[in-house]
């Protein structure tokens, strides 16, 4: 693991962001912290990667904080999440792949054996949900009463 310099940034929504280069390191702090903190093997993670923000051109383009471009096939990003599954405690992936690559979603879901949110795939919409039924695109929904608008929308999806 590559340590940077100390990182007071924060993230998009007020979150720490260190200075890391590989999705890797994060997990490696927080185990750190855990451990430190004297409670290892009693915390799990989940991870929302909102992959749509990276999504370009078809690939992932993981090339953030000044490494330059590392643009990945949705098969070499499942690749990495299943490495990320075995190595640490995570419970649950939160959209992993663009809201609209809803065939890397199903494949995903065939085999993946945690909770598997869509987000920003499902929007609490009614005809996203359908859609991800259809597609088998992921086991557990994101219900949020301020993303689709209305109560009875919610309740509805």
């Amino acid at each position: 693991m590559r340590r940077s310099s100390p990182a007071i940034g924060l993230g998009d929504e007020g979150g720490f962001a260190p200075p890391i280069y590989q999705p890797s390191e994060a997990l490696d702090l927080l185990t750190e912290a855990v451990k430190s903190a004297g409670h290892e093997g009693k915390v799990k993670f989940a991870i929302d990667p909102a992959a749509s923000e990276f999504f370009e051109c078809g690939r992932y383009n993981l090339g953030f904080k000044g490494e330059g471009p590392q643009k990945l096939s949705s098969n070499e990003l499942s690749d990495l999440y299943n490495r990320l599954l075995r190595d640490y405690p995570v419970v649950l992936l939160e959209d992993p792949f663009a809201q609209d690559d809803w065939n890397s979603w199903r494949d995903f879901n065939k085999t993946c054996s945690i909770e598997l949110v869509g987000d920003d795939l499902l929007a609490t919409n009614v005809d996203r949900i359908s859609m991800a039924r259809e597609h088998g695109a992921c086991n557990s929904l994101l219900l949020k009463i301020n993303q689709i608008g209305t109560i009875s929308q919610a309740i509805a999806a």
